[in-house]
């Protein structure tokens, strides 16, 4: 598969175009064909030398939230099927033709949303969810205050 690789630290010149070996999705992994990929702060971090891949994630390959098609299913999975338009949050990798997945971080893409708009949702979408609905236990009739929302997630 073709991949964006990180060659050295520096600017968008230190990408390049590389092949790579398609990965294998583990257990309770999924491998997804990717059609786009969002382009996050930590993506230009990385490449800049300034922000370390967490761990297990591609050293050289960045990409954190993409959308595709489930070309491959890993052992354990419970809810897609090989097909299935997803996005998904990844720690890394999403810079590539075939990214792997835990299948928990995957969402059906949403009918109205296209390709490329539903690969802007998951870095997003998933950091709200994590802080409200599971750290902050925000409840039904529950009220709560955002105050400087800014960046990417307002």
């Amino acid at each position: 598969m073709k991949a964006i690789v990180i060659v050295k630290p520096g600017g968008p010149e230190v990408l390049q175009i590389q092949e790579r070996p398609v990965p294998e999705p583990g257990s309770g992994e999924v491998l997804i064909k990717v059609v786009a990929a969002g382009v996050n702060r930590p993506d230009v971090a990385q490449r800049k030398g300034h922000y370390p891949p967490p761990a297990g994630a591609s050293p050289d390959i960045p990409g954190l939230e993409i959308s595709g098609v489930v070309g491959k299913l890993g052992n354990n999975w419970t809810h897609l099927r090989v097909g299935d338009r997803v996005c998904a949050l990844v720690s890394g990798g999403g810079y590539a033709e075939y990214c792997v997945a835990p299948e928990g971080q995957c969402i059906h893409v949403p009918t109205n949303l296209s390709m490329e708009e539903a690969a802007s949702l998951p870095e997003t979408f998933f950091t709200v969810w994590h802080n409200v609905f599971e750290r902050g236990q925000l409840k039904p009739g529950e009220k709560f205050l955002i105050h400087g929302g800014s960046s990417g997630i307002v």
